[in-house]
This record gives structure tokens, sequence and C-alpha cells, in this order.
């Protein structure tokens, strides 16, 4: 009998340690998981935000996307939409985007606006936002895919349209080239369609059309002379030219494995992510060069891969999903440091079908979302979502 009764104290000391080394494991995954949690959801119609949308070369206010009128899904190089965005560096009041075919949106906190350029963008496709200076520099080309006008005989023959390099002027709001195709290659009827910058060398993928081929070829070329100083008329005397290859550009573009070669900032924005979430992240510094795409490949896993854009500010980094979630860390312009340094997720109104958010940018307290409505390579509706993060964000937290 004696024996039995220590058997079962045994037994019941015996569940009390595993009973409470139960509550530990399970206390300490919460708190794993409490790290990363939606700390807020934006919902569909609210006080703190406002929708916008892009209707020709103007920027309308919608009650919600679904309701932006209905209109012909056309390839991605040619519909309206914002293609590219990043925060400058020297004030973290401004911001701003290239709107496709429109021109060049800037945003300073809670205002906007689009400077539209009929000239430069109506039969461009404008993308590849860069920083030099802190002076906002991008691309622009004709797609011979689905651009018709690349083989007006006009175009062809006056090489001075060919147009490559373009400055955005803030002073005057004014978009201007600085550098045209002919001023790095001899080749005719030939387009940059891409471009990857390192602070100091320039690096272009050239594709070349014509009646009997269609060739790429890639050249490098740093300039000898200011380079907001140049013009289409010298920078073909002010520019150093060498030729380059596929893969040297394509190793510019490669995406990189995020868990050895991603920023630290973005390691820790993505702390997180559980090791099996497959995704693609484009990473942006504020007022910087070229992105780089970094991936977890999560071999094996089932689940879809997750798309983001990230940026990296000077006192805070983001990363915006497709689906919405929004994850920051730091301290917005006047603001605290959020949750003690840890990463936030706010989760932003849910997108119908075929919608997603495409890039973002953070201006002062507002957040710029862009969204669009996709079906593989080609966009229909398009616009950008307004939210206040100081009265979504940082008065919830408090």
């Amino acid at each position: 009998m004696k024996k039995a009764i220590n058997v079962l104290i045994l037994c019941f000391c015996f569940a009390v340690i595993i009973t409470f080394c139960f509550v530990s494991v399970s206390c300490r995954e919460k708190g794993k998981q409490k790290d990363t949690e939606v700390e807020t959801t934006i919902k569909e119609v609210s006080r703190y935000h406002k929708w916008y949308y892009f209707e020709d070369s103007k920027v309308l206010p919608v009650d919600k996307p679904q309701n932006v009128p209905l209109k012909s899904f056309v390839p991605w190089t040619e519909a309206v939409r914002i293609s590219s965005s990043n925060n400058s560096i020297s004030s973290e009041n401004t911001a701003y985007a290239l709107v496709n075919r429109a021109g060049v949106l800037c945003f300073n906190g809670s205002n906007f606006l689009l400077q539209k350029d009929i000239t430069l963008f109506e039969d461009r496709t404008a993308e590849n936002l860069v920083f030099f200076n802190d002076t906002p520099l991008f691309s622009v080309y004709k797609s011979s895919f689905f651009n018709n006008s690349i083989s007006d005989p006009a175009y062809r023959e006056d090489s001075s349209q060919h147009f490559f390099l373009v400055q955005y002027d803030v002073n005057t709001g004014v978009s201007y080239p600085i550098i045209n195709c002919g001023n790095i290659t001899k080749l005719a009827d030939t387009e940059v369609v891409d471009y990857s910058w390192d602070g100091k060398n320039w690096l272009c993928c050239l594709k070349t059309v014509n009646e009997n081929r269609v060739g790429f070829s890639y050249v490098k070329w740093t300039p000898s002379a200011p380079l907001l100083s140049l013009t289409p008329s010298t920078a073909s005397e002010n520019i150093v030219l060498a030729d380059s290859t596929e893969e040297a550009f394509r190793n510019t573009k490669k995406p990189l494995d995020s868990s050895r070669e991603a920023p630290e900032r973005i390691k820790k924005l993505f702390s997180g992510f559980a090791a099996d979430v497959p995704f693609s992240i484009e990473v942006k510094t504020a007022g910087g060069y070229t992105s780089r795409e970094y991936y977890n490949s999560a071999s094996g896993s089932d689940k879809k891969e997750l798309k983001a854009s990230a940026i990296i500010s000077e006192s805070w980094s983001a990363a915006l999903f497709e689906d919405g979630t929004l994850y920051i860390e730091g301290a917005l312009p006047g603001k605290h440091i959020l949750r003690a340094g840890k990463p936030v997720a706010i989760r932003l109104p849910k997108l119908p079908p075929q919608f997603v958010y495409s890039d973002f940018v953070i201006s002062g307290t507002t957040l710029y979302a862009a969204w669009e409505e996709t079906d593989f390579f080609k966009t229909n509706r398009s616009g950008f979502l307004m939210l206040d993060l100081d009265s979504t964000l940082y008065k919830k937290l408090l």
C-alpha cells in the first residue's frame, strides 16, 4: 500500500512538472508571436484614410477601389499606374512616385501634387526612380512589344527623341532629359530598357529592334563632368563609355538570399517570419541608388510566395506586402520609437480579388500605398491609399 502511495505521489509530481514546462513553453511561444502580431487592422472605410485613383493624367477621390469606373486591361508598360517610388533623404516629409504615362507625384506630409508632363510621359514607359544628391532621376523608354509608336518612321529616324535618363527639378516641378540613348550608343532603333546604378557606375541594358532582328547589348558608363550639368547635346563629350556583358548586368539584378545578404534592418523587420514562408522583397534606401531584391526560397514549402517592397530610411524602415500587411520599425518624424524598436505590423484595408498593393512611401506620418488591379502582365484600375499613421498607429500604441 505504501509503495502504491509513493508511486501516486511520483506521478503527481511528474504531472506538475510537465504542466509547468508546458505553460512555460506556451508563454514563450506567445511572447514570440506578440513581437510580430498585427497591432491594428484598418477598416475599408475610415476617417483616417482616403482612396484615390488615376483617370488618364488626373488624380480623383473614390470611396473604395472597386467603385473606380471600369476600363480595359492594358500591358503594365502602357498603364497609368505608380511604377516606382521612394523617399527623399534631405527631408523626411518629401517623397516621390512616378505615375506612368502621366508625370511625377510629389508628397509632402498630408499634401500631394501630380506634376504632369504630357510631352515626356504620354507615349513612354517611366520607371527606375533613383536619387543623385537627393535629386530624383528616372528612365523612360518605348516598349517594342506593346508601343506601336516605336515603329513610326519619324521616331526611328530622329535619334534625339530616344530619351533615356531624366531629371526631375524639385524647384520648378519640370522633368527634362539629361542623357539620350544616342549619347551612349551608336546603334539605331535602340532603347535603354533597364539600368542599374551603384552610386558610381551606370550599367545599361539596350534593346535594338529593326526589320532584321531584335538584339540586346550592354554598356557601362560614368560621367566625367557633374551629372546634373549634362544635357543630351553635351553628354556625349562628358561620358566615359565601356562595353559590358549580359552576365555583369544580370548580377546587378540577381536576387540575393535574405538570410545571409539582406541589410540588418531588413533582417530585423522580418525576424518574426517563419522560416518556411517564401517571400521576395525589393529593398530601397531613401534617397539612394538602384534597389536590390532579396528572397527566402523556403524549399519544399507549399505556401504561396509573398511579394513586398521595402524602404530603409534614417530613422525608420518599413515593408509593404501585396496583401496590405505593413511592417514598420523605428520612429517616424517627430515621433517616439515604436515599441522600443520592435517591428510593428499594420493590416491595410483588404482589396478586392485581383487587386494588390504594389509600392509605398511614408511622408512625415502619412503613408501612401499604391494599389492596382492586375491580370498577369496587364493592369486595369490603379491609384493609391493615403493613411494617417499618427492616428491609426501611434495613438493606438500609447
